[in-house]
C-alpha cells in the first residue's frame, strides 16, 4: 500500500472554500427571538406640539387689543381702558369724523398725558393695532413657534424658538405623542412692537 499523504487538488479546495462561505452568508447566524434582547429594543417616539389660540379680547374692549395698546403706550391695561371709555368710535368699517377724531384724541391724551404718552406716539400705536375686523382683518400677529426637547425618548423640555407676537391672551399648548403631560404659555407684553405679546416661558407640569 502507497504510504504517501494524499492531497487536494487545488481548485477543489478552493470551490469547498466558496461553498463553505456562501452557505454561511445566506443562512446567517441564529436569530434570537427573545424581545428583551438589547438589540432589538427599538425607541420609537413621536412628540409633538401646537399652538392654538391666544387672540381673545376682554368683552368690554370690543374686539380691541386693549392689552397689547395699552403695552405699547407704557401705561396700565385699566388706565387705558379708562382713557378709551370717554371716546366715541367709529362704526364697523366706516370712516370717523374728523370732528370726532379730534375729540376722541383729546380725550385720551387728557387721560394718558400724565403718564408719559404724547401725542405721536399714540398715533403710533394707534394706527399699528388698527384693523376692521368686519373685513376680516386682525391687528398684526406672529404666531410663535416651539420644539420639543427630546432625551432618551422622553420629554424633557419645549425650546422657544420664535416668542411671536401679537398675542392678546394666553394661548393653549397642546403636547401630542405623551400622556399626562401639560404645558403652559407666559405671554409678556412690551413697549415694542416685536416682543409685544410674545410667548416668553413655558412652564411644563410632568408626572413625578
Amino acid at each position: 500500500m502507497d504510504a504517501t499523504p494524499r492531497t487536494y487538488p487545488h481548485k477543489l479546495f478552493v470551490f469547498l472554500f466558496l461553498f463553505l462561505t456562501f452557505i454561511l452568508t445566506a443562512c446567517g447566524s441564529p436569530s434570537n427571538t427573545n424581545n428583551s434582547s438589547p438589540d432589538n429594543d427599538v425607541i420609537n417616539v413621536h412628540i409633538s406640539v401646537k399652538i392654538n389660540g391666544g387672540y381673545d379680547t376682554d368683552q368690554r374692549d370690543g374686539g380691541r387689543p386693549v392689552v397689547l395698546i395699552a403695552a405699547a403706550l407704557n401705561v396700565p391695561t385699566e388706565v387705558f381702558r379708562e382713557a378709551f371709555s370717554h371716546v366715541t368710535p367709529a362704526g364697523a368699517g366706516q370712516e370717523p369724523d374728523p370732528a370726532q377724531v379730534k375729540l376722541n384724541k383729546e380725550a385720551l391724551l387728557n387721560a394718558l398725558g400724565p403718564y408719559g404718552v404724547t401725542n405721536e406716539r399714540l398715533d403710533e400705536v394707534s394706527n399699528y393695532y388698527r384693523y376692521n375686523g368686519s373685513a376680516g382683518e386682525t391687528w398684526p400677529q406672529t404666531p410663535a413657534k416651539l420644539a420639543v426637547v427630546v432625551t432618551d425618548g422622553k420629554l424633557t423640555g419645549i425650546k422657544i424658538v420664535n416668542g411671536g407676537s401679537g398675542y392678546s391672551s394666553t394661548p393653549i399648548i397642546t403636547i401630542l405623542g405623551v400622556e399626562d403631560v401639560t404645558a403652559t404659555a407666559v405671554v409678556s407684553y412690551t413697549i415694542d412692537f416685536e416682543t409685544n405679546g410674545s410667548i416668553t416661558a413655558i412652564n411644563l407640569n410632568m408626572p413625578r
